[in-house]
């Protein structure tokens, strides 16, 4: 059966390639970015999706932003909350650790999944299938500590734990949610050198999605089905 899926941060990297494959499998999606006016290559490929895709403006980091975009969007089955980013690979001392990348870091890899959900999770209540995807990491799981990206690590560990929060919130209405680790994936933020394509990612993402439901809701997984430490 075909869904209607929503994709944030689907202009590049994993949120595009799941944009792709997703609308080949026949699902209708909705394809969010920041500037879709620069999205050439969502753009071309919802061009030629014969009309299963449908690219919207939206900054997850501005709530306004995604209350205009809700109100543009009909029901939908699936809510994958994928738009990220990572300003800063070093330590204490890494400059790069400024306070507007912090912020930038705090208001999209947290609180744009929070808005998406907010806004959103009405859409779902007519599905069958209602599920709220959070794309995480390994690197916010706190057994799994290292030195490197710390702000990064510490957004992730918050965007798992609003999924698990939000699984229970939204039980009572048949809403399962759920987060994944990618993966280390070849992209602009993964690098050249990660050990997975995004092809892969993005095929074993999907699927985990199909399997989210209520008795596994709340789960924090890989792309591969396996379970994350918290």
């Amino acid at each position: 059966m075909a869904d209607r899926i929503l994709i944030t941060g689907a202009n590049r990297g994993i949120g595009l390639e799941m944009t792709r494959q997703a609308a080949a499998a026949g699902h209708q999606v909705t394809a969010a970015c920041r500037k879709p006016d620069k999205a050439d290559e969502l753009n071309a490929l919802a061009a030629d999706s014969g009309g299963r895709i449908t690219v919207i403006g939206m900054e997850v980091r501005d709530e306004d932003s995604v209350r205009a975009a809700a109100a543009h969007v009909g029901g939908l089955d699936l809510v994958v909350c994928n738009a990220g980013t990572l300003n800063a690979r070093g330590g204490l001392t890494d400059p790069g650790h400024t306070p507007e990348n912090i912020a930038e870091s705090l208001m999209t890899n947290i609180a744009g999944v929070f808005f998406t959900a907010r806004h959103f999770a009405g859409h779902l209540k007519g599905s069958a299938a209602p599920r709220i995807a959070v794309i995480s990491s390994q690197m916010g799981s706190s057994e799994r500590a290292g030195t490197t990206a710390p702000i990064y690590r510490a957004t992730k560990a918050a965007a798992t734990n609003l999924a698990r929060s939000m699984a229970l919130e939204l039980a009572d209405d048949g809403i399962a949610v759920g987060a994944y680790h990618p993966g280390w994936v070849q992209t602009d933020m993964g690098g050249a050198e990660a050990a997975i394509t995004v092809e892969e990612s993005a095929e074993g993402l999907l699927q985990r999605f199909a399997a989210l439901g209520p008795a596994t809701s709340g789960v924090f997984e890989t792309y591969q089905g396996e379970a994350m430490p918290f």
